[in-house]
């Protein structure tokens, strides 16, 4: 029921509902996102109550994305997250850090603006399409994560993860690929209309052969 109204023309108005209440309440999903980034609402996209974006406008994001709950997205060093991509609970997505301009600027470090702040670190971080970030991971600024990756939960990733990718650990290192995880499902019905690449799963079952 909630779901067809949702995808009726009054979507955007139970949106600014949901948004509204997730200010009072406890934690749920809250459909439809207006990304300032790129000036596009997203309908299919669906960011947690209780997650925290700072920098709205420097961050894009794809449709069909999933955010979840108590995840902190820092876009202020400037954030790219591609279509489709799951980003689980207790997670944080980073793009600066003051690990060492606290030191530097001891006192004056509030006093300076962000802009003028020695050694503070800004580095921005992008997140391929339909790439899946499991709880409690960490992603440091500078990162790259190609698309259709798996990170596992608790992993800390910093530098470059490889398209198709699974990457574990902390740091993280690439473990595999997501060959061995769809393989199962390439004879399945209707996967030819589904999957996420097309190109990647003809060669998949080209291996698979």
């Amino acid at each position: 029921m909630f779901k067809s109204i949702y995808l009726s023309p009054l979507g955007y108005f139970v949106s600014f509902i949901q948004n509204c209440l997730a200010l009072f309440t406890r934690p749920f999903m809250v459909y439809g996102y207006y990304c300032r980034g790129n000036k596009t609402y997203f309908k299919y996209t669906r960011i947690s109550s209780s997650a925290k974006i700072l920098s709205h406008k420097s961050l894009t994001i794809g449709e069909y994305c999933w955010i979840g709950h108590h995840s902190l997205i820092d876009a202020s060093g400037g954030l790219k997250i591609g279509e489709g991509v799951q980003i689980s609970s207790l997670n944080s997505i980073l793009t600066h850090s003051s690990h060492i301009s606290i030191r530097v600027l001891g006192r004056d470090f509030l006093k300076t603006k962000y802009s003028d702040r020695l050694a503070y670190n800004k580095a921005p971080v992008k997140i391929g399409d339909y790439t899946f970030i499991g709880s409690g991971a960490i992603v440091l600024p500078g990162t790259t994560i190609g698309k259709g990756c798996v990170i596992g939960a608790g992993s800390v990733v910093k530098g470059e993860i490889p398209d198709y990718s699974v990457a574990i650990g902390n740091p993280a290192k690439v473990v595999g690929t997501i060959d061995d995880l769809d393989k199962p499902f390439l004879n399945e019905r209707g996967i030819d209309q589904t999957y996420f690449d097309r190109d990647y799963l003809l060669n998949l079952k080209s291996i698979d052969r």
